[in-house]
């Protein structure tokens, strides 16, 4: 993925702040993902179509690249929850 990207934050505040890293989902408005069954729509009404990608896991230094809250602020509590779910399914954590 070329430039910025906005990414589901898994990792809980605490832990981002006092180690600098976050967990997360990068998410995507690459339609080419309509058809993966590990990318979950996020997409809001007729926007811009939006997936999160939950076979790509990562982790970065949000200080160091300088990440910030993207626009949306937040998924709702159900498109975390099917996020989670859609990241388990792969890692079987639960």
């Amino acid at each position: 993925m070329r430039d910025m990207h906005p990414m589901l934050v898994l990792s809980p505040k605490a832990f981002n702040a006092r180690t600098s890293i976050l967990i997360g989902l990068p998410m995507t408005s690459s339609v080419s993902n309509a058809g993966n069954p590990f990318a979950l729509d996020v997409s809001r009404g007729n926007d811009q179509r939006s997936f999160v990608l939950c076979h790509q896991p990562k982790s970065f230094d949000w200080r160091h690249r300088r990440a910030a809250p993207h626009p949306w602020k937040a998924l709702t509590a159900q498109q975390l929850r099917d996020a989670c779910e859609g990241l388990n399914d792969i890692i079987a954590l639960v």
